[in-house]
Order: C-alpha cells, then structure tokens, then sequence
C-alpha cells in the first residue's frame, strides 16, 4: 500500500509541475509548489507570463509584488478564471483597501484544482476518484516610504489535497518598487516564497519555489508605447532548455545550457500599447518556453502571450492568452470593481 500511494503522488506531482512552465520554471523545479508562479492577472500574464514592474490600479497584480499594491487601489475587489492545462482550473478572488493615507492591505484566495483522477489499487481495481487540489489563503500590506519608493510584503498559507495525503506550508513575498510618474519610470525587486512546509505529504520535505526577480517598465519617449523586462530565476545562472525528439515525446529531454539561451531565458520580454488609461493591448515574449515547445514542434506563437484590458465604469476587464505548455494554451480572465464607484 505504501508503494501504491507514493505511486499516486507521484502520478499526481506529474500533472502538477508543468503550471509552472507559465513561468519557464517547471523542468527545472523540483517543487510541489511551482502553482504559486501562476499569475492572477491577465495583465501580467499577457507580458509574458510575469511583469514584477507594471503600474496599475489593479488588485489582481499584488502576487506578482507586494509593492504594487497601494492606497489607489481603494476597495475594490477582483476575480481571476482561467482554464488551466487539461482538466485543471484556476481561480482568484482578492480584496485591497486604504490603510491610512501611506498604507493598504489586502486579503485573497487562490484556487487550483486538476480535475477527477481514478484511484486504483497495485491490481489495477478502480476504487473511487479524486480532485486534486491546492488553496493559497493570503494577506498582504504595502507602505508609501516616499513619494516614489514603496515597500510590501505578502504572506501565504498553502493547503494541498491530494487524494489520501494533504500538506500545509506557509510562504512569505518581500517587494519593493520604485516609480517617477514624471517619466514614467517603475523598476522592482522581489523575493519570493521565503518559508517551507510546516505539514508534510510525508517523509519527503517539497520546497517552496524560492526566487528573486528585478523589473523594469518605462514608456517609450511620448509615444503610448511601453517596454517591460522582468529577469527571473535570479538565485542561478545555468537554467538551460531541454530539446525534445518529436517522434519520442514519452522521454524526458536532454537538457541543453548555452550563455544565450541561459540569458534570454531569465527574461519575461512584453510591449505594451496604451493610448488613454482605460485601454490596453499587451503582447510579451517568453524565450525560454518558444525553446523548448520549439522541439515539440508547436506552432510559431508558442512562447507568445497576448492580452487586452478595458476599463468601463467602474469595471476593468482583462483578457490574455498564451501558449505555455506542449499540452494545450490557455486562457485567462480578469474582473474587478471598486465598490466606491459602484455604489455611487
């Protein structure tokens, strides 16, 4: 029996890991946690998975850093769907608020679910299904240090579900940023997923998916045009890419690692076109994930994201969609209000 359930986590950690391909992260990750890189913002997914330095009144954007959020993102509420790889689903919903005339907090819940697996027995007897789940349960709080510079920080309790075995953990996100809206200037630094398991699935101990990320995001001169660079994986260099053979694809790939390929492949790339602060079209370019869905032979866009937003009221709304994995593309959907405006 010991040997049939790790089996089954075993199963299961395989359907798990390649979410965090959002992120270029999965092959090289040996984290049951690498959901925690999957974005809850269309915003940022459009720019190429993860945009740490993007300037919005956006809830949606606080995972991405702590320090994006602000006393400007004032009561409102926001919702995250997305039709993850396969059968799995993801979804957000997240509030943030004023705290004081220099600070804001906010509070969430994320959800990723894997669809209905079969649980058998070693002689292959189906005994029943099961979901596979993960709950992120989050607070976080943000502080004005100046008019420019401002600091977060971003707490997460992690509950994971799968079939007979469950682990708890806890994660901390430490950001900063730094904007001059008179050029139109963000640049950022986070730390993310300090902290470990405090419960266990069992004797094995998973780490959090620890990471430091820089980000950089400034209009181009005066046009309505803006580049966004966010390097990634920043605790080492050699990240390499896996090269696939077509007509194998049950076998693991060979793992390649060149400077080019290792440079580019820290970087989330995007551009994005905004003529008036209601509208938006983003497209981002992730080098690493176009290498490696490359030896799958996906098509051209793969490693392309694209999105657009629209503000109208006191609604925004966001789109993006991306091809991330060789298991499909996805979707991902962005709603929220600020409930000041909508009562008023």
């Amino acid at each position: 029996m010991a040997v049939l359930r790790q089996g089954i986590k075993r199963m299961v950690l395989a359907a798990i890991l390649p979410a965090a391909a959002v992120c270029a992260n999965a092959q090289n990750g040996t984290s049951a946690y690498n959901f925690l890189e999957i974005p809850t913002s269309a915003h940022a997914f459009a720019l190429g998975g993860g945009a740490v330095a993007l300037i919005d009144d956006d809830v949606s954007l606080i995972d991405q850093n702590p320090a994006l959020l602000g006393p400007e993102i004032d009561r409102q509420l926001g919702f995250t769907y997305m039709h993850w790889l396969g059968a799995s689903n993801f979804a957000s919903v997240r509030y943030g608020m004023p705290a004081g005339e220099r600070g804001a907090w906010s509070a969430g819940l994320r959800y990723l679910n894997f669809g209905t697996m079969t649980a058998t027995e070693a002689d292959g007897t189906v005994t029943g299904t099961f979901t596979p789940q993960d709950v992120v349960f989050e607070g976080a709080y943000s502080h004005d240090f100046t008019d420019r510079l401002r600091g977060g920080i971003m707490l997460n309790a992690i509950y994971s579900n799968y079939e007979q075995y469950s682990a708890f953990a806890l994660g901390v996100d430490l950001g900063i940023n730094y904007y001059n809206e008179e050029k139109d200037l963000s640049l950022s630094a986070v730390i993310k997923n300090l902290g470990g398991q405090l419960k266990r699935f069992n004797s094995t101990y998973d780490r959090l998916p620890f990471d430091i990320r820089l980000g950089y995001m400034q209009s181009l001169g005066s046009s309505p045009f803006s580049l966004s660079i966010t390097a990634h994986t920043l605790t080492k260099w050699k990240i390499g890419q896996y090269g696939h053979d077509s007509s194998k694809p049950e076998e693991e790939g060979e793992q390649k690692s060149n400077f080019m390929g290792n440079l580019f492949g820290h970087l989330n790339l995007g551009l994005q076109y905004q003529p008036t602060e209601k509208f938006y079209i983003a497209l981002g370019y992730n080098y690493k994930t176009k290498a490696e869905m490359s030896s799958y032979q996906r098509n051209f866009f793969s490693g392309f994201s694209l999105g657009t937003g629209l503000k109208v009221r006191a609604f925004s709304f966001g789109v993006a969609y991306a091809m991330p994995h060789k298991s499909g593309s996805s979707l991902m959907l962005n709603v929220s209000t600020t409930i000041g405006e909508l009562l008023n």
